[in-house]
């Protein structure tokens, strides 16, 4: 895993285009979701803001997919591999990271944060589709949500690392049996 740290400007995309501009198939895509602007809630994105800020793998892709839902639906199909990571209510420790390959809508926690029903109502349509991405699902653990701030607390914040770690093994795992069936 390479931690260097860069400088990088962020790109706004407007248009699904970009997700198109190239074949996609081979790649995996790290979603970070959550509402940034309730704390905790917002760890995912939050998980996407660093990970922005280290040098990823040609294979990797980005996105701060906020609560988008269903609006990802078009981008997600072009991926041979989605990593999704987001924020639950789920009474363990705060803090702690779950990792869980959900097959059907029903496979997710019964608690994921206040977006749950659009993620997966999207997980759930994804299967639906001809063409399956591998997914995977990251969940952070967080107590409560606090509206109106941009801070994590200390235990989410320090669990980060741990999860950007857990995202670049995960993707490295799921772009090499990606390899192996082409």
């Amino acid at each position: 895993m390479n931690m260097n740290v860069k400088a990088r400007t962020p790109i706004a995309i407007s248009s699904d285009a970009y997700f198109f501009e190239k074949d996609k198939s081979d790649s995996i895509l790290v979603l970070g979701v959550g509402n940034y602007l309730m704390g905790d809630e917002g760890v995912g994105v939050q998980l996407i803001q660093q990970l922005n800020t280290l040098t990823l793998p040609s294979y990797m892709d980005i996105l701060d997919g906020g609560t988008g839902g269903f609006l990802l639906l078009s981008c997600l199909e072009a991926y041979g591999g989605i990593i999704f990571v987001d924020a639950t209510m789920d009474g363990r420790k705060e803090g702690s990271i779950t990792r869980i390959k959900p097959k059907y809508a029903s496979d997710f926690p019964s608690a994921l944060s206040v977006h749950d029903v659009g993620l997966k109502d999207m997980i759930e349509a994804l299967y639906l589709m001809d063409k399956k991405p591998e997914i995977e699902l990251l969940t952070i653990s967080i107590t409560e949500m606090k509206p109106m701030t941009l801070e994590l607390s200390d235990l989410v914040a320090s669990s980060i690392p741990k999860a950007i770690e857990l995202v670049f093994q995960l993707a490295e795992k799921m772009h090499s049996e990606n390899q192996k069936l082409v």
